[in-house]
């Protein structure tokens, strides 16, 4: 029985999808929910599952090609082997197979094995093994159970430009040097995925529809630290998530948000749209881009609640397997560049949202408190605001209120 592979339904809003990767040739056989191809949108990567044990007998659309919801992809001969699909018989099927056996036997625990750890990577890092024609085997991963990353792949790609030695490889000699000089510069012409383009267009269209402003501050976080500091291994013990920062600076900006509402609200028209909600978007930084997943009602979570569902998002956005429900509906947004080491920077407003809360890297610098000069570890903030229904005193006093929550963690208890 012949089944047609299709192009599943896609997420609300967006019309078509640009096929990133096969990971089955026609021919091969293929079990049930094995992921067979890759479907890239402008937000989220959708995997397309096999749904029947079988054969893939047809591929009719290639890489690159743009296709829409129930397009038909590929062609699955249902329950049949190899062989069978292809037209050969199943007695001349089958003593091929026994020849080859032998053969197979010796090679199967490494096949195994660089199955098992492509497996565990994202469909961009699987595309990038693929576009240099690597194995997963060959490269070490440095994330969760040995994940293998988009930087571990580009930390290997580089290794071998610089002639580094791995296993099996030969040390350079005078003979390799000779042949690297005279080498042409080259230049290489990537299309921008979907993903790349959709931020793109959004950040132009942010520059062109609002007035931004930025407003700066700073911040003392000796007693968030401390805090953290206290409670942070019993805290994992009782909740099994580890307390990070992002819980307090998320906590902090919901008291301002309720303080200050139109720093919550968004434009729409000549309409100022107020939300009695507080859904509160985290940027995250993955190997296909730019994504801010929405966490929803943070002013009804605990500090817990709000770690280990942020952790799961990341994950998600990490893993590609985000939707769209999970990236969309956000009324604020707070992106970390301090991870990266930023002092500090203007970030951009998310449309439709009026408001962009900017942290920074984390900086033990002299102030001045109680008269004595003493070492505090400092942060500078940033806000940048819709001028068009936010005015600078608002935004500044927003900025303030955060700041006193995070130099005063007891108000975060107390709400005041």
């Amino acid at each position: 029985m012949s089944i047609d592979i299709k192009v599943p339904a896609l997420p609300e809003s967006v019309t078509d999808a640009t096929l990133v990767a096969w990971h089955k040739k026609a021919g091969e056989h293929v079990s049930r929910d094995e992921n067979l191809v890759d479907l890239e949108t402008d937000k989220v990567v959708l995997e397309v599952p096999a749904p029947a044990d079988g054969v893939l007998q047809e591929i009719k659309v290639d890489d690159g090609a743009t296709v829409t919801a129930g397009d038909v992809l590929a062609i699955l001969a249902e329950g049949a082997s190899a062989g069978e699909a292809a037209g050969e018989p199943v007695q001349a099927v089958e003593q091929a197979e026994s020849a080859g056996e032998a053969a197979q036997a010796e090679e199967a625990p490494e096949e195994a094995a660089s199955a098992t750890k492509a497996g565990k990577t994202s469909p961009a890092v699987r595309r990038l093994l693929e576009e240099h024609d690597l194995d997963a085997t060959m490269v070490t991963g440095s994330g969760k159970d040995g994940r293998i990353t988009k930087a571990d792949v580009m930390s290997f790609l580089k290794g071998d430009e610089r002639g580094e030695v791995t296993p099996g490889d030969h040390a350079p000699t005078v003979e390799d040097e000779e042949a690297v000089v005279g080498l042409e510069r080259k230049e290489q012409r990537v299309p921008m995925t979907r993903l790349r383009a959709r931020i793109a267009e959004r950040m132009v269209d942010a520059q062109h529809t609002a007035a931004m402003l930025t407003t700066f501050n700073e911040v003392d976080l000796s007693e968030v630290m401390a805090l953290r500091s206290r409670y942070k291994d019993s805290f994992e013990k009782k909740h099994g998530v580890r307390l990070g920062f992002m819980s307090f600076f998320a906590k902090a900006a919901v008291e301002g948000l309720k303080k200050f509402p139109v720093v919550n609200a968004s434009v729409e028209d000549n309409d100022i749209v107020y939300h009695n909600y507080y859904d509160i978007g985290i940027a995250v930084s993955t190997d296909r881009g730019l994504m801010v997943p929405v966490l929803r009602d943070v002013d009804q979570m605990s500090f817990a609640r709000f770690e280990a569902e942020l952790g799961a998002m990341a994950t998600k956005a990490q893993d590609g397997t985000i939707g769209m429900d999970d990236l969309t509906g956000g009324t604020f947004t707070i992106t970390n560049g301090g991870i990266f080491g930023s002092m500090l920077s203007t970030p951009i407003l998310n449309p439709p949202q009026s408001a962009i809360l900017g942290m920074h890297n984390i900086q033990q610098r002299p102030m001045v408190a109680d008269g004595e000069i003493r070492i505090r570890p400092m942060m500078y903030l940033a806000v940048t605001y819709d001028h068009r229904i936010i005015d600078g005193r608002e935004a500044v006093q927003f900025l303030v209120t955060i700041k006193e929550q995070l130099e005063d963690p007891g108000r975060l208890l107390l709400q005041v």
